[in-house]
């Protein structure tokens, strides 16, 4: 449709509904929340209504916060007096999230003062806003211009001709705005918002339609065919969603009944596990004679098992004592020889120290002997003699430390002697 058709069609509409519809009264001054809040009670929702339901809110709970954590369950019982309280509960509680998790607060009237631009574009990034919510913070809590068109509206226009199936999926009717003036906005709103909550009410209202007829003449019936259409296509979709459903039984079914064959083939591998088992011969059991018999035979077995490694202990044992003995006797006759040699030695060096003492004496007293007649005769000669005795001395002196030695051997001797003894008395253990 052309611009020009377009607005000619707003204008018309414009007059009809302030031929048939009265001008309600102007909303009460709100903080910018309550505007948005409003806005998601107020949609597809009579007026008077979403007043109510405001109120209860208001009435209710603490503040908005708590409003904000609250289920949905919970609001959809407070807000019950609505057309489609669980969409509205929704709405409420998705925009008072979005709003927290964008200013981290509930107070937003220094929006007003800013940019309209920015303010828009900061409330167009919540995921949860719908066209009718923001158009309504536009226009009433931010002063802009833009007229909220929710889905029972969009149907009139539909129906008149206004707007087109694309377009009304877009939730925008263009050249709207420049159609109807700023100041006449809010009206345009408040009128076409009467009309199109009758007809979602009642489809048969006879003051909608005949609304509907003073714009565009058939559109009465224009609107029973999008109603006949739009019960095929929830018919379409109930079908749809049956089968789906069916299919996903099916499925589920299918897959019971796989698993279960697969259960029942491992169970018949089992039976048939068990039953080669059960086939297999039986080992026949014997008597209880047969036990007896066996558990002596058993124990006979055992004893002589016991005395055969009892004989060969005892053989063990004579034979350690044996060579124990012939230990012992070599080491008697090895201490004995050692006794005799050194008595032997002893006697030898003490007999030959008599020797040598006595040969000394003799020497000694001979050399005294002639050393004295000199003396005797020239005593002028007397040194010499004194220097010649003292010799002697000094070996005699020396055969007395060679005798000394002997009796060191003797000591030697005799202390191996002990030793032996000693090693005789001590039993050495076996290796």
């Amino acid at each position: 449709m052309s611009a020009t058709n377009r607005a000619k069609l707003i204008t018309k509409l414009q007059t009809a509904l302030k031929k048939h519809y009265d001008v309600a009264p102007a909303t009460p001054s709100r903080p910018l929340l309550e505007h948005a809040l409003y806005a998601c009670l107020l949609e597809d929702c009579p007026a008077d209504l979403a007043d109510e339901g405001l109120a209860k809110l208001e009435q209710d709970y603490f503040d908005w916060n708590e409003v904000r954590v609250t289920t949905v369950t919970e609001l959809a019982t407070v807000l019950s007096s609505l057309p489609d309280a669980n969409k509205a509960a929704q709405r409420l509680k998705s925009i008072l999230q979005g709003i927290f998790e964008e200013f981290y607060s509930f107070d937003l009237d220094h929006l007003k003062k800013e940019n309209l631009g920015k303010a828009v574009a900061k409330f167009e990034g919540m995921s949860s806003m719908t066209p009718f919510v923001l158009s309504y913070i536009i226009q009433h809590g931010l002063g802009g211009h833009s007229i909220p068109i929710d889905y029972s509206a969009m149907v009139v226009m539909l129906v008149t001709g206004i707007a087109s199936q694309s377009e009304a999926a877009d939730g925008r009717v263009p050249g709207l705005e420049r159609a109807v003036p700023k100041s006449k906005g809010v009206e345009f709103a408040a009128l076409m918002h009467q009309p199109a909550v009758d007809l979602l009410m009642d489809p048969k209202d006879k003051k909608a339609r005949t609304f509907l007829e003073s714009v565009a003449k058939g559109s009465s019936k224009e609107l029973d065919e999008w109603l006949t259409s739009k019960e095929a296509a929830i018919k379409r979709v109930k079908a749809r969603k049956k089968e789906e459903r069916e299919a996903a039984k099916q499925e589920a079914e299918a897959e019971a009944a796989e698993e279960a064959e697969a259960k029942s083939a491992v169970l018949v591998k089992r039976s048939a596990k068990k039953g080669s088992r059960a086939t297999k011969p039986a080992v026949p059991q014997k008597s209880a004679a047969e036990q007896a018999a066996e558990s002596q035979a058993r124990l006979a077995a055992e004893a002589k098992k016991a005395e055969a490694k009892a004989a060969a202990g005892s053989k063990s044992a004579k034979k350690k004592a044996t060579t124990d003995k012939s230990a012992g006797s070599a080491k008697s006759s090895s201490s004995s020889t050692a006794k005799k040699s050194s008595k032997t030695s002893a006697s030898k060096t003490a007999s030959k120290s008599t020797e040598t003492t006595k040969s000394a004496g003799k020497k000694s007293t001979k050399t005294s002997a002639s050393k004295k007649a000199p003396a005797k005769k020239s005593g002028s000669n007397a040194k010499p003699s004194g220097t010649k005795a003292s010799a002697p001395k000094k070996s005699a002196k020396k055969k007395t430390t060679t005798a000394a030695k002997p009796t060191s051997a003797e000591a030697t001797g005799s202390t191996a002697g002990k030793k032996a003894t000693n090693r005789k008395l001590t039993k050495r253990k076996p290796r």
